[in-house]
């Protein structure tokens, strides 16, 4: 299970990056403006550290979601189902934001009030001209509003919750994270290229369609077959109590015969 939800997590960041590339795409414009005297190598190590930065708010954000899964949720639910219900529901949720529901407009203006307050922060690395800038900018940006990170984090609080499948909430947001760098690192043709073959091919959809059958097999798999292993030791039980029941009529008709 654990390589689907890699899965999971990369095509969640490279088939919603046409969707990444409208919120940060102009952010990523701008800095190549602004980067438009410096050499070839400091471009990259600029662009570079900003992505790092990106990591990091990302990392950031999975690590607080970590904490509160492993230190609250879990905790309180020790020994239930639940957790996989956490983990299942949120991986059909982030599925049907690739498939298209239109709640990613709502999520997005839910975030609006904590990115307005970090504008006195975002225009002291402006311009993105030093490492520290980028860098900073780049940890900025990552709490940029925006419904597929949610619904990433959303994936990544049910991992924490549940904490069976090998694939931490920080590393969940890494792949995230992995997947979202093609569209923002490459050029304006093989953007074009990029989007058109994940439109044609309809391909965030069928990774919407792959996460929503693994959010369904995970939230409910696990109950399906507790219930039948319950149902088996039931009638293994009763099996084992009319098999003593019949040894003892026995018994009793054997004394009475030797009497």
């Amino acid at each position: 299970m654990t390589i689907a939800l890699i899965f999971a997590a990369f095509s969640m960041g490279l088939l919603g990056s046409p969707h990444c590339l409208g919120m940060c795409g102009g952010i990523v414009a701008a800095f190549g403006v602004a980067m438009k005297e410096a050499s070839p190598a400091k471009k990259a190590m600029l662009m570079i550290a900003y992505h790092v930065g990106r990591l990091g708010s990302y990392m950031i954000l999975g690590l607080l979601v970590a904490i509160f899964g492993n230190s609250i949720l879990a905790p309180l639910m020790a020994n239930s189902s639940i957790p996989k219900y956490l983990l299942g529901g949120a991986l059909i949720f982030a599925a049907l934001l690739m498939l298209g529901l239109p709640i990613l407009n709502q999520l997005e203006k839910a975030g609006l009030k904590l990115w307005n307050a970090l504008a006195p922060l975002r225009s002291k690395v402006l311009p993105m001209d030093s490492l520290p800038k980028a860098l900073a900018a780049g940890l900025l940006w990552g709490f940029l509003p925006c419904g597929l990170v949610y619904g990433a984090l959303g994936v990544a609080l049910g991992l924490a919750a549940d904490g069976q499948f090998g694939l931490t909430a920080t590393a969940f947001m890494a792949f995230f994270w992995l997947g979202t760098l093609p569209m923002l690192l490459t050029t304006g043709t093989v953007i074009t290229w990029l989007k058109s073959k994940i439109h044609h091919l309809q391909l965030r959809k069928f990774s919407g369609a792959i996460m929503l059958i693994s959010g369904l097999a995970i939230a409910f798999s696990s109950p399906i077959m507790q219930m039948m292993m319950s149902k088996s030791g039931h009638d293994m039980s009763n099996m084992n109590g009319t098999n003593m029941s019949q040894m003892d009529t026995n018994q009793s008709s054997n004394n009475h015969s030797a009497h």
